[in-house]
């Protein structure tokens, strides 16, 4: 596609893109050594390198914002603020996807919002040096002399036509090693929720014709230093979701169907000293010194009971239950404790209610299961 300004030859333009973040503020921290991405990464690698990669545009094609719930409003008040920060230039918010009591954060959204919601600009106009861009979420909004680009939620397969368009990002979540072209269309789609950024370099002739790319993957892993600005919203992200916790809202139970180790340890003292050596034991401490120690999504996985009557619900109010016990695998025991009824077997299918692709990638149930065995019965 040819355009009515000129550039210098051989100018270029970086694309950092990204999309599908679904409310992924950062990794859960339970795999440091391999577990991409974080929004404080992401910051941090963009001020690090800004000079090697101006001139650039930040875009997010959307499906970025976190689920309509307490929390989940908390996550994508701290998403928007942390995108102001890093400098995005615009961002799709989808009308689709945009739950109504999270309009109103995209107020204080300190950049372009293209949208399809009612009042909102479906399009953004960037120049960067001689380079004139129109960013867009409208499939027919293509303008003449300018670089265009697509945000869309939809799959590239789906996209048509694309021949007006130089550069589509998607935030449907698929994952791409390398860009596909179509009539004259490059497309690429946003790392799901964020492990990696999207770098997509232009090259322009003296004409103003794109002609050539290069395209790559920025991993974020523990390498990264991050933006202290970042993790400030980050961290007070986390005392919000604290505050979401409050002891006085735990509704009293009768006869908890929950035991605790230190019940269980009556008849399984070889047990209980041979757990107490393993990880599982401090699980929760482990929350604790990383300042997540009230966030349900981190809690689920590093308590006994959690989220069911008479399991843990804060470390003040039922610190018994803290850690992964006896109960977290093998099921509540107060009945087995009353009529020895056989607790639950556990499988393979345990342990992957926490050991996820996404929270332990390394887990392999043979290897990870000669760690647990118990000793000394």
């Amino acid at each position: 596609m040819l355009f009515p300004f000129s550039v210098n030859a051989q100018e270029r333009v970086n694309i950092l893109y990204t999309g599908g973040l679904k409310g992924e503020l950062e990794p859960c921290g339970c795999s440091p050594k391999t577990q991409s991405g974080g929004l404080a990464r992401l910051s941090g690698y963009i001020k690090q390198n800004v000079d090697a990669l101006e001139p650039l545009i930040i875009l997010d094609a959307g499906n970025s914002l976190a689920e309509d719930t307490a929390q989940g409003r908390l996550k994508s008040e701290a998403l928007i603020e942390s995108f102001s920060l890093i400098g995005y230039d615009a961002a799709a918010f989808f009308d689709s996807k945009t739950p109504a009591p999270l309009i109103p954060l995209l107020d204080g959204f300190g950049a372009g919002v293209v949208s399809d919601l009612p009042g909102r600009d479906t399009g953004v106009s960037l120049k960067r040096g001689g380079i004139k861009v129109n960013v867009s979420i409208d499939p027919k909004a293509h303008e003449e002399g300018m670089v265009n680009i697509l945000l869309t939620d939809r799959a590239l397969a789906e996209i048509s036509p694309v021949m007006w368009w130089d550069v589509i990002i998607s935030s449907s979540g698929e994952i791409l090693d390398k860009p596909r072209e179509r009539d004259g269309a490059i497309m690429v789609a946003g790392y799901p929720r964020g492990e990696k950024l999207g770098i997509l370099e232009l090259e322009f002739d003296g004409k103003g014709k794109v002609s050539g790319y290069t395209s790559r993957w920025q991993t974020l892993g523990s390498d990264i230093k991050e933006d202290s600005e970042v993790r400030n919203v980050l961290n007070e992200y986390e005392a919000k979701v604290a505050g979401l916790t409050k002891d006085e809202d735990l509704k009293p139970v009768g006869q908890s169907p929950y035991l605790g180790a230190a019940n269980c340890m009556e008849c399984h003292k070889p047990y209980n000293e041979s757990w107490e050596k393993m990880k599982h034991a401090g699980a929760f401490e482990t929350l604790r010194q990383a300042g997540k120690s009230r966030n349900p999504e981190c809690v689920a996985c590093h308590t006994t009971g959690f989220g069911e009557e008479g399991g843990f619900y804060s470390d003040t109010a039922t610190p018994g239950m803290a850690g992964v016990q006896c109960e977290a695998c093998h099921g509540p025991g107060r009945e087995h404790s009353q009529n020895f009824t056989p607790m639950r077997h556990v499988d393979e299918s345990v342990c992957l209610r926490c050991h996820t692709e996404d929270n332990s990638p390394s887990f392999d149930y043979d290897e990870y299961l000669d760690r647990i065995k118990h000793q000394g019965a």
